[in-house]
């Protein structure tokens, strides 16, 4: 049974097509990936088909029975309410039950008349909260915000007091208790632990239910899903299997048009030769006329275009003294303290991975380094001649400045043509230079900041969370250019297969925390 069906949609952004004529079907117990390189059009999709975004062209048909759950991290929290306040509003329909059935019960008290009607019509809805198990839903709850790491932030906190990062788990655990017959997801691993990567990645094999998920964490999406969307120049191509099985079949598509634009092309150039030698001949010219009309009817096939990959360098600063960072009996937090305290050196040359359950202090930690902030108590000590270069998590998601003059104001010494160039070799199109950061899409936003550092000399990087939102061949550009970098490296980061085999130490800072984890 279809529960979603879209046809002939076509969108875009001035010029710029994103959707062409795509068409896409969700049947009953699909597990969807869709993927695509940074700034395809997955997010405007997914816009599109839950109705946050009008399409120019082209139709979109729920089923009528379907229930649907989006990922939204734009969803705003309210100050005042805990997590757990927050997470009970998944089941809001059985509390406006259970206020129907205390409220019939009230009325049975003073009523002279209709006590039989009133007491089978309290019965059933005592029978409805049973069965689905609204006199556990604590537990439930429990369960699902354990899994997802919220036990350890606490349950009773005020929603006002999370990070993004936590807050954006709270989005999540309440959608999966809402248990809707459809879940949206779009890149809920961004904010996740391994451990907890793993819980929901075990949660989604076992769903019954449907879900389209977006994700550039490929062990994950490949795990979890049986088909796969490919967004790619604005088509939708749909492939049966995982994200190993789409690798295959696109390689032989690919590999299919490659053949078939060369013997086109081969047989066109054979056509005009033939045209060429025979139209001025008297005796031949009706058959280069014939020819010629043959030529003007073929459908010219386009020729297979590669995405512009991105190339990653990052220039080498002086080299510094040989601790580069000390910290000693440091604690810390933002006026509370997060950690015990904690001795640490960072020496030059090595390359740190900093990893643990978000709201621990990985990006306090980063920041107190830098001085941004101070610890509770204790102090670092940095090392002479130090060039640092920070890459902060969603820095100018919300700039109206275009990806080009972002660049141009950090280095006004630059000709127009050297800025785009710089951001070009990033892998961004011209498209992505002239838009503003704010209208990007997170891997497109990433690699222009990334660009801003590989602009200046530095010993140093500090990466908070730079893979976050990347698409598969700008994480490993990333991480090939991180490897080549002779200076020290400092990186928060929650996928292990990104930094384990060329980090020279982990830092966790869940053997630092004052928290029950």
């Amino acid at each position: 049974m279809s529960l979603l069906n879209v046809e002939n949609v076509t969108h875009g952004f001035g010029a710029r097509r994103i959707l062409e004529d795509a068409s896409f079907r969700l049947l009953k117990g699909e597990h969807i990936g869709l993927i695509g390189a940074n700034g395809e059009g997955k997010s405007t999709f997914l816009n599109i088909i839950t109705g946050a975004l009008a399409p120019d062209e082209g139709k979109i048909e729920w089923s009528k029975r379907a229930t649907v759950g989006y990922l939204d991290q734009s969803t705003s929290l309210r100050k005042g309410m805990t997590i757990r306040e927050v997470l009970r509003e998944a089941f809001q329909g059985m509390f406006d039950l259970e206020q129907e059935m205390l409220a019939l019960y009230e009325d049975m008290a003073t009523a002279a008349d209709g006590l039989d009607e009133m007491m089978e019509d309290a019965g059933e809805i005592q029978h409805m909260l049973e069965h689905s198990g609204f006199y556990t839903l604590d537990a439930k709850i429990d369960e699902m915000a354990n899994g997802l790491g919220l036990g350890s932030i606490g349950l009773e906190k005020d929603v006002s007091d999370l990070s993004g990062g936590q807050r954006t788990k709270v989005l999540l655990t309440k959608l999966l208790l809402q248990d809707p017959s459809i879940l949206i997801l779009d890149e809920p691993t961004n904010f996740l632990d391994y451990e907890q990567i793993e819980w929901l990645k075990k949660y989604l094999q076992e769903y019954e239910n449907s879900f389209i998920l977006v994700s550039h964490d490929m062990e994950f999406l490949n795990s979890v899903v049986n088909v796969i969307y490919h967004v790619n120049d604005g088509e939708l191509t749909r492939y049966s299997g995982n994200y190993d099985k789409f690798q295959q079949m696109y390689a032989v598509k690919r590999n299919q048009e490659q053949k078939a634009f060369d013997r086109q092309q081969q047989e066109i150039e054979r056509m005009e030769d033939f045209i060429a030698r025979n139209k001025a001949r008297v005796a031949t010219r009706g058959m280069a006329n014939s020819r010629q009309k043959m030529l003007d009817k073929i459908d010219i096939l386009e020729k297979p275009r590669d995405k512009p990959k991105p190339s990653f360098a990052f220039k080498e600063a002086r080299t510094p003294s040989r601790f580069i960072a000390e910290g000693k009996q440091v604690v810390l937090g933002y006026g509370e303290p997060l950690t015990r305290p904690v001795d640490f050196a960072l020496e030059r040359g090595q390359k740190i991975a900093v990893c643990g359950t978000n709201g621990l202090g990985k990006t306090t930690l980063l920041r107190t380094i830098l001085n941004e902030i101070s610890p509770v108590s204790g102090r670092v000590e940095l090392g002479d001649f130090l060039v640092p270069a920070y890459y902060a998590q969603d820095e100018e998601r919300d700039s109206s400045d275009t990806a080009l003059e972002s660049l141009w104001k950090e280095f006004p010494s630059y000709t127009n043509a050297e800025v785009r160039a710089a951001l070009a070799k990033c892998g961004l199109t011209n498209e992505h230079i002239t838009s503003q950061m704010k209208v990007l899409s997170g891997g497109e936003n990433a690699k222009a900041r990334l660009c801003k550092l590989m602009q200046r000399e530095t010993n140093w990087l500090i990466l908070d969370e730079p893979t976050n939102h990347l698409d598969v061949e700008a994480k490993a550009e990333l991480k090939r250019s991180l490897m080549a970098f002779r200076g020290t490296v400092l990186l928060v980061c929650h996928e292990p297969d990104f930094y384990q085999d060329w980090i020279t130490d982990v830092w966790n800072v869940e053997d630092w925390t004052l928290k029950i984890i």
